[in-house]
């Protein structure tokens, strides 16, 4: 057995986890909440960074990465730090979305770009995911950064949402981030806790995390000399993503001290037996469809608006339009678009038809991405796989009723069976007749 391996095997002991066939079942248990935990370190990409090579950084999470905010400040520092270095950014953060997407659309948002380093933060979002689940998508994640290429870098980033004081406060993550960490002291990758100094400072009187209200409930200002993080309890505000990138570039300034000569990272057994390694995108071809779809354009509307993620969009609004495909593997759902005019859906796995699903619920007053789930641990067989628009409309007064007195109103914008989809999302490959 490797020295790495002994010294991974050692880590989680101490952490007090306990591990069971083969590396299959680990036991979950609270982690110790630290600014930084260097590990492995970032040493491919330092090097490059020092040498002034090429060097592509992504940044791979939910909204708080998508704002800017950490994203641009710490892209900035980079160049700052490093201006021999050609540094370009793999901006590919989707607002709402946790591992559990972003395992399936790893593949083409960031290792299709060839990244030198990615930063991965979705410690807020996965916040209400199974320990089970977190472990799945992000070892997912790992190791298909490392079968792709094993000198790519990776560093996890765990973020704040109002409630993650409650275990900051004792010195231990949230259970999102503790279970990142487990995954990550067993891989070695490096971690950064951005809400750990939050938390600190707030406990010495120098922030509130979101603003007090009066009596009419209207936000006031923070005291003179104490910072306001957020207006929302989650998404911060400049001044919050200017802590969040003093603490991201501290942790890498002291990572660069102790740096090591650059080497490929080890892969090692899996950290869960049922990882989401083989999750990817498949498109969705023009022989799966019905006569009523339709390309959408990349150029306008919706097809112009998802095309860095959907470079594919399809659309069909009648009754009766399908989809129908064969899968062999484990897990699939549907990449789509949910939205004021949304369809219910008709989903029949093997023979069996479902309830239909509404692709519509009580935010739809825009188009937004979302993943209509066919089937999950299943047998590694061969599935047939069909999905219909319904003529009944769901129910949309949810929306209709908060919306028909603002100015602008229009009723035919919730009216219709609209089905838009972009792809796939497998564990395990299409099977062509």
């Amino acid at each position: 057995m490797s020295l790495r391996l002994w010294g991974s095997l050692l880590t989680l002991c101490v952490l007090g986890l306990t591990m069971k066939a083969a590396l299959a079942l680990p036991v979950y248990a609270p982690v110790k909440a630290e600014a930084y935990v260097p590990r492995d370190g970032m040493n491919n990409v330092l090097a490059k960074l020092q040498a002034g090579k090429e060097v592509r950084i992504a940044y791979f999470g939910g909204s708080i990465t998508a704002a800017n905010g950490w994203r641009p400040k710490t892209l900035a520092w980079f160049r700052q730090s490093y201006p021999k270095a050609k540094i370009s950014e793999i901006s590919a953060a989707i607002g709402g979305t946790g591992s559990n997407l972003g395992a399936f659309r790893y593949g083409q948002d960031v290792l299709a770009k060839k990244p030198d380093l990615v930063f991965v933060e979705f410690a807020v979002n996965d916040g209400s995911d199974p320990v089970e689940q977190i472990w799945r998508n992000m070892e997912g994640i790992v190791r298909q950064t490392w079968k792709a290429d094993p000198t790519t870098d990776l560093c996890f980033v765990y973020t704040f949402r109002v409630g993650y004081e409650n275990d900051l406060k004792t010195g231990m993550n949230p259970r999102a981030a503790s279970a990142d960490e487990m995954l990550a002291a067993y891989y070695g990758i490096p971690a950064i806790n951005v809400a750990l100094p939050i938390v600190e400072l707030a406990n010495a009187g120098k922030l509130i995390y979101a603003p007090v209200k009066d009596a009419q409930g209207n936000a006031q200002p923070a005291p003179d000399g104490v910072t306001l993080f957020t207006a929302d309890g989650v998404h911060p505000l400049d001044a919050g993503h200017e802590l969040y990138t003093k603490t991201i570039s501290e942790a890498i300034t002291a990572m660069t001290a102790t740096a090591t000569a650059p080497k490929a990272h080890i892969l090692l057994a899996p950290f869960v037996a049922d990882n989401a390694e083989d999750a990817k995108q498949a498109p969705i071809e023009a022989s799966m469809l019905s006569a009523g779809w339709t390309k959408l354009s990349e150029k306008e509307g919706l097809g112009k608006n998802f095309h860095s993620l959907m470079p594919t969009l399809w659309e069909a609004n009648k009754p009766g339009e399908t989809i129908t495909f064969k899968f062999k593997g484990t897990a699939a759902q549907v990449y789509e678009l949910m939205g004021p005019d949304g369809a219910y859906v008709k989903i029949t796995l093997d023979g069996v038809a479902r309830k239909p699903i509404a692709l519509f619920d009580k935010y739809c007053t825009y188009y937004r991405l979302n993943t209509l789930v066919i089937g999950d641990k299943l047998a590694d067989t061969v599935h047939t796989v069909t999905l219909e628009i319904m003529p009944e409309q769901p129910d949309r007064s949810s929306v209709v009723n908060l919306e028909k007195d603002k100015p602008g109103f229009d009723p035919k914008k919730y009216d219709g069976t609209g089905f838009r989809a972009g792809a796939i999302l497998l564990r395990g490959d299409i099977v062509k007749d």
